[in-house]
């Protein structure tokens, strides 16, 4: 049973997704130390679930689940 090239295929395609810019190196975190992402992503992340919780109290309310 042979694979063909799939093998390389694979490997060349997570080449690519190895040489991508690591988290710290990207457009939006420039600038930023660890904790100063870590607290904003916090901080989105406590926006985002009060917006559902809202959102879902708004759905009680009406009557609809």
């Amino acid at each position: 049973m042979t694979r063909g090239n799939q093998r390389e295929l694979a490997r060349a395609k997570n080449m690519k997704k190895t040489v991508r810019k690591s988290a710290a190196e990207q457009e939006s975190n420039k600038g930023l130390s660890l904790e100063q992402r870590k607290a904003r992503d916090a901080e989105r992340m406590r926006e985002k679930q009060l917006k559902k919780q809202q959102e879902q109290q708004e759905k009680v309310k009406q009557g609809t689940r």
